[in-house]
Formats: C-alpha cells, sequence, structure tokens
C-alpha cells in the first residue's frame, strides 16, 4: 500500500550543508548533467538497478550552504576534479544555485535553527515540486559530547551544542520535514535525534561515506574471512591535497575518521587484529600532500597467513578521485532516501550500512557479501510496501 507521501516528484532537492566543497560542487555538476544528459549520469549509480520502476524522479537540483561567497561556477577550477567540458555547458544554470551564507556561529542554537528552516523554506520555493533531502557534507569535527543530553530542552540548552555545527543543521532539516544524510565522520545520529527523526516519520542514513580505500578494505575483509585466512597486520596510508585532508591534520578532527576507518576491521574479521602481539597491528594514517588535490592515493600492507600459519601479504595501491568517487554515492542515497520515506520508514536505516564506513542503526550488515545482500532486500521490500504497480 502507498504512503501518503505523493510518489510522484518533479525532482530530487539535495540540501546541502558544505554545498561548495570540492564534493558539493562536483554534485552540482553532476546533477546538472543528470538533469540534461542523463545518460553520462544514471550508469554510475547502484540505485539505477536497484529501485527500477519505483517512480524515482531523474531530475535533480543542488541548493544549500557554504561560508565560502565564491560563485560555484568559479570554483572548479580551484577544487581541480572536473575538466571544464563536464561543467561548462552549464555555468550560468551553476552560478544561480541558491547556495546561501550559513547563520553566525555565536547564534544560539535555537535561533541558528530557526534561520536555517527559513532557509530550506525558501530553497523547497526556488525548487517547487521537488521532494528535498537534507545532506551533510560539512568538515570533520571535534568527537561531541552531547549523547547524554536526555530531551531536546537539554541539547538546546547545553553550551557546547553550539559548537558542533552540524546539528543545527540537522535539527532544522528534521523540523522541515527532510530525510538526513550524513555522509561526514560527525556523529549527527544522538540517540535524540534518532528518536526525533523517528517521531516525525523520516528515515535517516549515515555517517562516514565509504569512498575508496575502505570500500575495498571491507571488500578484502570480507574476502579474508570467507577463505579463513588470518589477519595478521594492516598498514594503511592516505595521502590527499584537498581541503578534507588538510583539515584533517587536526588531530581532534581527524579522530571519528580513523576510528571509523580502523574498527570496522575487527567488527567483519571477528577478531582483533594483532592480538597475537598484544597490540592493535590494523595500522590508519591520513597525510595532507597538497600536490595530490582531490586526487588522493592510497597504500594497503596486508599481512595474513594461512595453512600450518605461514604468512603472505598483499599490497594495494588506490589512486582515485575523491569527489568523483563520493558523489554518485550521495545522489544514491539521496534516491534510497526519497522512496524509503514514501514506505514510511523512519529513524536510522542500518540495510544501507553498504554505503558507511560507520553504518548506524540495529544491526547494520558488515561484511560485503552481507551489506549487498541487505540493499537488495530493503530495494524488495520497498516495492512490496509500494504496491504491485511499483514491482
Amino acid at each position: 500500500m502507498k504512503s501518503n507521501v505523493e510518489s510522484q516528484a518533479t525532482s530530487i532537492l539535495l540540501v546541502i550543508a558544505g554545498a561548495k566543497g570540492a564534493i558539493g560542487t562536483t554534485l552540482a555538476a553532476a546533477a546538472a548533467n543528470l538533469c540534461h544528459r542523463p545518460e553520462t549520469i544514471l550508469p554510475s549509480l547502484t540505485t539505477t538497478e536497484l529501485l527500477h520502476g519505483l517512480d524515482i524522479p531523474v531530475r535533480m537540483h543542488v541548493a544549500g550552504w557554504d561560508v565560502n561567497t565564491t560563485a560555484i561556477d568559479e570554483l572548479f577550477s580551484s577544487h581541480g576534479v572536473l575538466p571544464e567540458a563536464l561543467w561548462r555547458p552549464f555555468a550560468d544554470e551553476l552560478r544561480r544555485l541558491p547556495v546561501l551564507t550559513p547563520p553566525q556561529e555565536n547564534l544560539l542554537l535555537a535561533e541558528r535553527v530557526k534561520r536555517l528552516c527559513a532557509d530550506i523554506r525558501s530553497m523547497r520555493r526556488h525548487y517547487p515540486g521537488a521532494r528535498a533531502v537534507f545532506v551533510n557534507l560539512l568538515p570533520a569535527a571535534p568527537v561531541s559530547d552531547l549523547g547524554a543530553c536526555a530531551s531536546l530542552e537539554a541539547l538546546y540548552g547545553d553550551p557546547s551544542s553550539a559548537d558542533f555545527t552540524d546539528l543545527a543543521y540537522v535539527l532544522a532539516a528534521l523540523q522541515s520535514g527532510l530525510p538526513v544524510v550524513n555522509f561526514t565522520p560527525n556523529d549527527l545520529e544522538l540517540p535524540l535525534i534518532t528518536a526525533e527523526a523517528a517521531k516525525r516519520k523520516l528515515p535517516t542514513a549515515g555517517c562516514d561515506g565509504k569512498t575508496g580505500q575502505t570500500y575495498f578494505k571491507v571488500v578484502l575483509a570480507s574476502a579474508f574471512k570467507a577463505r579463513n585466512l588470518a589477519v595478521d597486520g594492516w598498514y594503511s596510508l592516505n595521502i590527499l591535497g584537498n581541503a578534507d585532508g588538510k583539515n584533517l591534520m587536526d588531530p581532534e578532527r581527524a579522530a571519528c575518521k580513523i576510528a571509523n576507518k580502523t574498527e570496522l576491521l575487527d567488527e567483519i574479521l571477528e577478531y582483533p587484529v594483532g592480538k597475537p602481539y598484544g597490540c592493535c597491528t590494523h595500522k590508519v594514517h591520513i597525510a595532507y600532500y597538497p600536490p595530490r588535490g582531490d586526487a588522493k592515493e592510497a597504500w594497503d600492507v596486508i599481512d595474513f597467513k594461512g595453512l600450518f600459519g605461514l604468512p603472505m601479504s598483499l599490497r594495494l595501491n588506490l589512486q582515485g578521485r575523491d569527489s568523483i568517487l563520493a558523489a554518485p554515492l550521495v545522489m544514491d542515497l539521496a534516491r534510497w532516501m526519497t522512496v524509503l520515506q514514501r514506505t514510511g520508514r523512519s529513524g536510522s536505516i542500518p540495510e544501507l550500512g553498504f554505503y558507511f564506513k560507520r553504518p548506524k542503526g540495529p544491526n547494520p550488515p558488515l561484511t560485503f557479501q552481507d551489506q549487498v545482500r541487505a540493499l537488495q532486500r530493503l530495494a524488495q521490500q520497498c516495492r512490496r510496501d509500494l504496491g504491485s504497480d511499483a514491482a
């Protein structure tokens, strides 16, 4: 049976916090191409096949907030992600995107939320008929200590809440009826936030998008586990030269991301890597290297043991494009959110663990095989919930 959320919409509106960063501008160009040349984008989306026939609008638009006041069409050169031919035909359209200045940081949390809610109403008026989804692309932040707040009133009253910039955006999104995609490592999935999303019948997905090195780490760790090959140690090095890499040079800001990259290995394998040595031998390092720009590089050295405990090793070198890997995942997640909202699903959706380093929700799938199967089952469930006409 269809939910009371209208099944037909003209488009999907990505309401992005951090809209002018490398990923945000790549999304803007991808959305423009999707509207005018969908054949260049749809083959890169996992949802093209998984959600086929579920009345998902093809058109997608971008709006949001950013502290950078430079027009989006002027940022492509500085970000160094896309060749000019991929965005220049849509330069006028990109220049007009409604990307607003964020609220001042000296405002109280409640005042920020009120201002952001008004901004969201303005963005939605700009794209009437679009189904809106909030996407968090803000920089990695220091670990917050707000999980103990027993109520929204306590959260609003906690002085430290004003220091967690992301919080105002997610509260405004939920108050405005928007599903939430948390692509950052910042822990927005506080118990109060998850409960508020469930109360408002809104799905959420997070956290920490799994784009390059960690995606292949999950694949390989799942393969080692399937063959009963014991992982003795795993050394991972990432170098990247974009704003994300620079931000992660602050140890407090890098803590969540490194933890997300590290802890998932033990969870997949179901044993602590390095136990025979009395210490963790899964090492993850991130280095800011400006010459790389958005074209990040990752090295993995994996030591493992086979029959009779004899040692072997694997070397992996990934030369990826950070924003090119991330943008289609964000688009996929936005499409999932619109479908799940129509089915009535709410709160954290663990079946979407395929897309995240630290999937949220009860009992999220961990191995690659389980994550793929969970996506397939979720798509089947959506078809059943939306009725036979969606089959």
